[in-house]
């Protein structure tokens, strides 16, 4: 405050500077009831108002402070008494008049008005709003007299239309209320005059007439139409060509006057045959770029926005080819007064100093005084902590209850400015105006700007920071007047969170803000240029790439207009689809893609031709761009233009880098760049462009630093820092370094540092074993430091532990459970990370018998700080060894003491090998072997059976307890050819163990009756199966397959076959030869035997046999035929009155009493069929089928076991034996069908 109050003496320059920042944007908040604020205006009516007659006056006058203003008005620099006037309301809370004119005349209203709005702290004054009545006189009484002119002369139709409020809007009609053409020849002047540079014939007419519109009253009012006649006179004039002339305005130089800032407009009107054109510029100088236009045929000059520049001689020059002429106009600027520097409102608090500052311009310049609450401030109070110098007042040391508000008025006799500012004197800490953890959004290159409104007395000082670190105004940050952090081009690295601290004397106050950079919006897939034909379809694409947490919309224009209100217009999700297409479809398409943040387009030309046979378009590669140019060269980025090539009849999809003909490149320092750029279409990649001129950036210094920083420790007295390196393009300028710093952490105050090159890691020595180090990593080069490094924690190396846990104990829960439990050792004897600990245990022995071999150890791992666990799947009734040790990374430390416990007995695991043997019809023998694990001293075996009927019901069950030395027993009286189930387990004293089932039957009493229910049966055997498939009429639940070795003495194995009559029989060995039968366990129904081998031979597929057969059948035939001829040569009875006659025994058909076949039949309905069923009286016709067990038999006889199974021998071809046909009638055997395989 002191060094304010000394520069407050040192004079109004340095003054200006040093508190221009305390007089920016002070705004007293209004949410706090106990913080004062003298008045200030918000809104008020334009200070000429003009008022419609017809409505009611509004004339708007707001205002705000604390507490909130009253109002009054003056009127002609009176006061007003608005009370006083029952047409006069004030709006509540506000100054606003509505003056009600209904009945009244307007013009009783008129005058000068002024608001006034007051509270204690001071009195603010609204601008003096100049109140009239809008008119539209009526225009006045006239006889025109008709206009007789020569053809080629010149001709002025004067308007003169009353003059209104405001001026009228002139222009020329006809009786039919149709414009009157106008031309370079004819034309209305700025005044409303119809000009004719010269008249024709044409011109000849009795309705010229002008029109005056008036904005305000919507009135438009006519004058008298005029009479033009245009007489054509060889005599006068007989060339009737002639120079140009001025008419508008005349001679040769004239002058105007404009104000800064409106618009100026010159005019040039020549007379002259043939028509002069008109020209334009200005002496000496050029026309103002981008401001000036021409209307009226080229007779006006239009200049918007007037400045001081604009001032000077214009010339205009009119031509034709009989000569030229000129006129100079000289054009004056003068200026209503405007703001150099408009007062600002100044909060101080007390004993501080300010300055209210009051400059402003005009021509000619502007008169400056100040008031004081609405009083000229040399008749106000005398302060003496007040003083004007150089038309600026200095405010010092200023004292609680001298808030006021000061007017300054600058004015000339072109107009006048007046500006309110208040000083408010209060002491207040400071506070954050902006929302706290206000998000912005923003996306990617484009500006951010983060706010940090705030408010306090004296005046906050803001300080910014980024995740905890200041920022700084510079290159990658400004920091506005205001407080609004920019951040010019935003990156996805800039997102986070951002701190902004308001500070004075009374406090500090901190709020958050948080920047979310987002990927920006991009037409990946833009529509192309389309030509179809009428009545066909057009789709034009628009695939856009955004930032997944923005959701753009479509926007289809066509010629920047909206689609048409069609149906044919199909609007999908990434395309527009026009159907049906029309002539008057043809346009400019474009596609906006808009979200909240940002938007873009892309436009394509749709051309439609008639629907007419069109040669085939070859589509090509497009050419590749040309003319690469580099424009917009900044330091760290540039703007590559080109022009694209031909297309070749295939859409551009996109040129790489852009979309478009320009790409803004991001660059990197301290490269040499050259550019080449690939157009795309839908046949492929074009050729490279040839490449731009080459671009060189400027070294910087490093703008990144080495990532992936690692601390591993090595070994015991050592640590490796590791880096990935910078890039080339990374390091930004020539001398790159790396400045590796490291400190022990709480320890070392001083960091040790040391700066390598080309090297991606350094090993530090001297390490204390596992001690916490911070490292940094820093990148330098010659032109500086890279950004602060981030500190990095790491350890040095590790050792292993030096002490073993101690206090091991063992709790057995029970015959598979156990529970460990151990000290922890001391975290200074781990030298390292602990780990967690490893505990290693085995089983030495049984206590039932004698392992053979010792069982290797198991190991559990405990990670982190676990002091007990869990031992699971133990062995019951067995003695184990147990060790722990703790490990860190570096290893294994020493192993505790070899701790032995001893499991309790379980129960016993199941049986082994549990077997049912047939012993007769009446009795099972049940043959076990006893459990592998005993888990203890068996105590003895739990026998369980029962029967199970033909519909799986399960009978009665028995049980039996047996003595543990027991491992079978024969069970005798049980029910013949029945189906028992059987239960099994081993005991000790901890209970029972787990069952084993078995299922067994009882021998049939006595053979079943012949074909009951087996027919015939079939097989198909493969290298290690076989295919077992049967004829049966009984239920197929009851039906099983048993099947063993041939010659082998061993059980047959049982299968059941799950209710089918196909059954697959796997596992078995190849060259073998089985016995296989298919069985009913009610009733031993059908039998029968086979004998198996791999690498079967088909002889019915050899070609021989084939070639053999056919030729045989083909001999058969020719008999046949020749027979046939025989017969009939002996008489012309038909055969079959021969055959019936003669009652041959040899052609007779087959004997249905014995089976036997006749030599001739003359049907084939005795034929045997290839797979028939066998007869229900059990026995098996021979056919050709080859799956017939009989066929292959050597011998007709076959021998039955005395389990009732068929032995035979077995060949290894498929031959019959001539001699079986005569026995096939043979089959009182439950044999119902018999095959052998080999």
């Amino acid at each position: 405050m002191d060094m304010k109050r000394s520069c407050t003496r040192c004079g109004g320059a340095v003054m200006l500077l040093l508190l221009g920042h305390m007089t920016t944007a002070l705004e007293v908040p209004l949410d706090r009831e106990y913080l004062p604020q003298p008045p200030t205006i918000t809104h008020q009516s334009l200070k000429d108002y003009i008022i419609d007659p017809r409505e009611n006056i509004v004339i708007h006058c707001e205002a705000k402070g604390k507490p909130h203003p009253s109002f009054s008005w003056t009127r002609n620099g009176t006061h007003f008494d608005v009370e006083k006037d029952s047409k006069v309301i004030m709006k509540p809370n506000s100054g606003t008049l509505v003056i009600d004119i209904s009945g009244e005349k307007a013009e009783a209203y008129e005058g000068v008005y002024q608001c006034i709005a007051r509270n204690e702290h001071g009195s603010a004054m609204s601008n003096n709003i100049v109140i009239r009545q809008s008119r539209s006189p009526l225009w006045s009484k006239e006889k025109i007299e008709p206009i007789t002119v020569q053809r080629g002369m010149s001709l002025v139709l004067q308007c003169r239309p009353p003059a209104g409020l405001p001026p009228p809007i002139i222009f020329w009609m006809d009786n039919n209320f149709q414009r009157l053409p106008q031309n370079s020849r004819v034309s209305q002047a700025l005044n409303g005059d119809l000009y004719f540079c010269n008249v024709i014939m044409e011109d000849t007419r009795n309705d010229y007439i002008c029109y005056a519109r008036f904005p305000h009253t919507q009135t438009i009012q006519q004058k008298q139409p005029i009479n033009v006649n245009v007489l054509d006179s060889k005599c006068f004039y007989p060339s009737g060509e002639r120079a140009p002339t001025f008419m508008n305005p005349p001679g040769t130089h004239s002058t105007t006057m404009v104000l800064k800032g409106d618009t100026l407009q010159l005019e040039c009107i020549a007379d002259g045959l043939p028509t002069p054109d008109i020209s334009w510029s200005k002496v000496n100088r050029d026309l103002p770029s981008g401001r000036f236009s021409f209307h009226s045929f080229q007779k006006t000059l239009k200049i918007t926005e007037v400045t001081e520049a604009d001032g000077g001689d214009y010339r205009c020059l009119a031509k034709n080819r009989l000569g030229s002429n000129h006129h100079i106009i000289t054009v004056v600027v003068r200026a209503a007064p405007f703001w150099i520097s408009a007062p600002q409102n100044l909060i101080l608090a007390p004993k501080e100093s300010g300055m209210l500052t009051c400059r402003a311009e005009g021509n000619p310049k502007p008169t400056v005084t100040w008031s004081v609450n609405g009083i000229p401030i040399e008749n106000s109070h005398k302060d003496p902590s007040r003083k004007i110098e150089n038309g600026n007042i200095i405010l010092s040391d200023v004292q609680t209850g001298s808030s006021s508000v000061y007017q300054c008025n600058a004015s000339n006799e072109y107009g006048y400015l007046l500006a309110n500012a208040f000083v408010s004197v209060l002491a207040e800490p400071p506070r954050v105006l902006t929302p706290p953890n206000h998000v912005y959004s923003v996306v990617t290159n484009s500006r951010a700007l983060l706010d940090c409104a705030s408010f306090g007395s004296p005046l906050p000082k803001i300080t910014w920071f980024k995740d905890s670190q200041s920022i700084v105004d510079g290159d990658s940050y400004i920091i506005h007047k205001n407080n609004t952090l920019e951040i010019n081009v935003a990156r996805p690295l800039n997102s986070g969170k951002y701190t902004c601290i308001a500070s004075n004397s009374l406090g500090n106050k901190e709020n958050h803000v948080y920047l979310e950079v987002k990927e920006a919006t991009r037409i990946i897939r833009q529509p192309g240029y389309k030509v179809v034909q009428r009545n066909s379809m057009a789709v034009f694409e628009c695939k856009v790439k955004h930032d997944p947490s923005l959701f753009p919309s479509m926007i289809w224009l066509k010629d920047n207009m909206e689609l048409p209100d069609d149906t044919r217009f199909e609007v999908g999700s990434d395309s527009l689809t026009i159907h049906d297409v029309r002539e008057d479809d043809e346009g400019n398409y474009t596609c906006i893609r808009n979200t909240t943040l940002d938007q873009d387009s892309a436009s394509a030309m749709l051309t439609v031709v008639e629907a007419t046979p069109a040669p085939p378009i070859i589509m090509e590669q497009p050419d590749p761009p040309t003319d690469l140019e580099l424009t917009d060269q900044r330091e760290l980025s540039v703007q590559l233009t080109w022009t694209p090539g031909d297309e070749n009849n295939s859409p551009i999809q996109c040129q790489q880098k852009h979309l478009h003909t320009t790409a803004h490149l991001e660059l990197s320092p301290y490269v040499y760049y050259s550019f080449r750029v690939l157009a795309l279409n839908d046949v492929g990649l074009s050729e490279p462009s040839a490449p731009s001129r080459q671009y060189r950036t400027n070294p910087a210094r490093p703008d990144g630093n080495p990532s992936d920083v690692e601390v591993i420790g090595t070994s015991p007295d050592s640590m490796t820092i590791t880096w990935r390196e910078l890039t080339g393009l990374e390091s930004n300028g020539p001398g790159l370094q790396y400045k590796v710093s490291w400190r022990q952490k709480d320890l070392d105050p001083q960091w040790t540092s040391l700066t390598l090159a080309n090297v991606s890691q350094y090993v530090v020595t001297g390490t204390p074993t596992f001690a916490p180090y911070e490292v940094t990593v820093q990148a330098v080069n010659d032109y500086g430091s890279g950004p602060r490094p981030e500190v990095v924690l790491g350890y040095s190396g590790e050792d292993l532990p030096n002490v073993a846990p101690e206090n091991v104990k063992v709790s057995v829960q029970n015959g598979t459970v156990a529970e460990v439990r151990w000290d922890a050792v001391p975290l200074s004897t781990v030298r390292g990370q602990l780990n967690g600990y490893k505990v290693s245990y085995w089983k030495m022995r049984s206590l039932h018998k004698q392992d053979p071999e010792p069982v290797k150890p198991q190991e559990l791992i405990f990670h982190g700080s676990e002091l007990e666990g869990l031992l699971i799947g133990l062995h019951p009734y067995s003695q184990y060894t147990l060790n722990i040790r703790a490990f860190n990374r570096k290893g294994d430390g020493p192993t505790s003491s070899n701790l032995i416990f001893e499991t309790p007995e379980g129960v016993p695991g199941p049986p082994a090998d549990l077997k049912i043997q047939n012993l007769n019809l009446d009795s099972l023998i049940v043959k076990w072997v006893p459990p592998v694990e005993y888990n203890g001293h068996l105590t003895g075996y739990l026998l369980k059976y029962q029967p199970i009927n033909k519909t799986d019901e399960l009978g009665p069950l028995k049980e039996l307890l047996l003595p543990a030395n027991e491992t079978s027993i024969t069970l005798e009286n049980l029910k013949h050819s029945t189906h028992y189930k059987f239960y099994l387990n081993a005991m000790t004293i901890k209970g029972s163990g787990p069952i084993v089932t078995k299922e067994g039957f009882t021998m049939v009493d006595e053979a079943p009756p012949a074909g009951r229910m087996f027919g015939s049966v079939n097989s198909s055997v493969e290298e290690d199966h076989a295919v077992i498939s049967w004829e049966y009429s009984g239920p197929d639940r009851n039906v099983y397959v048993e099947y063993v070795v041939d010659n082998s003495k061993e059980p047959w194995k049982t299968e059941f076959v799950n209710g089918t009559r196909t059954y697959q029989i796997k596992g078995l060995k190849p060259g073998m030869s089985y016995r296989v039968r298919v069985v009913d366990w009610l009733i031993l129904s059908s039998l029968f035997s086979a004998a198996m081998t791999s690498k079967q031979v088909d002889i019915a597929t050899q070609g021989w046999f084939i070639g053999l057969m056919c030729a045989i059948a083909l001999l058969i035939l020719v008999l046949l035929i020749v027979c046939f001829i025989k017969r009939n040569k002996g008489g012309k009875y038909p055969v079959k009155e021969k055959e019936d006659a003669h009652q041959d025994p040899e052609i007779q058909p087959m004997k249905e009493d014995d089976g036997t076949f006749g030599e001739y039949s003359d049907t084939e309905d005795h034929k045997p069929l290839k797979g028939s069923r066998t007869p229900s009286n059990g026995t098996v016709k021979k056919d050709d089928s080859d799956d017939s067990l009989v066929d292959y038999g050597e011998g007709g006889d076959g021998q039955f076991n005395e389990d009732g199974s068929f032995i035979g021998q077995y060949s290894g071809k498929k031959e019959k034996d001539t001699a079986e046909g005569n026995e096939s009638s043979e089959a009182p055997s439950p044999v119902n069908a018999m095959n052998s395989f080999v």
